[in-house]
């Protein structure tokens, strides 16, 4: 019986530390995967993208300027150029490493020594997010890496 409560708590305790994959959304919060853009001027947005832990650095660029492009085309422009980005690990941890700890209790009716060696098998929860400052054009993309031609933008990104 023991043994299969135990086994129980620890499936439970494996499948609790699994996120959901990524999905190109709207972010309901800003702690929430997913898209955020604000408008600066009238040509002009600061856009976000927030991952789950399935994706890495350049793969949340990439859902970054996929937003842009579909702002870029939804406001009547062709292209895009990003004036600015970051892209960073906004919290969690590389999985692996061990602990120990020791404990020991002394009562009315007895006493104990513990000893436990620990071993973290949660994935790894690094999330990343890529924030972009963006300018929209019109008209033929200028030459440069940090031009994008929107409609391209999309159909490489899967938009």
């Amino acid at each position: 019986m023991n043994r299969i409560l135990a086994a129980g708590l620890i499936a439970l305790s494996l499948g609790a530390c699994v996120s959901p994959p990524t999905i190109y959304q709207p972010a309901a919060t800003v702690q929430d995967m997913g898209w955020r853009a604000t408008r600066i001027e009238s040509d002009r947005y600061r856009v976000s993208f927030r991952a789950n832990p399935d994706l890495r650095g350049p793969q949340v660029e990439d859902m970054a300027l996929r937003r842009a492009a579909e702002l870029t085309l939804a406001d009547g422009y062709q292209w895009f150029r990003v004036v600015s980005r970051n892209t960073e690990q906004v919290g969690g941890r590389a999985s692996g490493g061990t602990s120990v700890g020791v404990g020991g209790s002394t009562g009315s009716y007895g006493s104990g020594v513990g000893v436990g060696i620990g071993f973290d098998l949660s994935p790894d929860s690094r999330r990343y997010e890529t924030t972009l400052e963006v300018v929209l054009g019109k008209g033929a993309k200028p030459d440069g890496a940090d031009a994008y031609d929107a409609r391209s933008v999309l159909t490489r990104t899967g938009g």
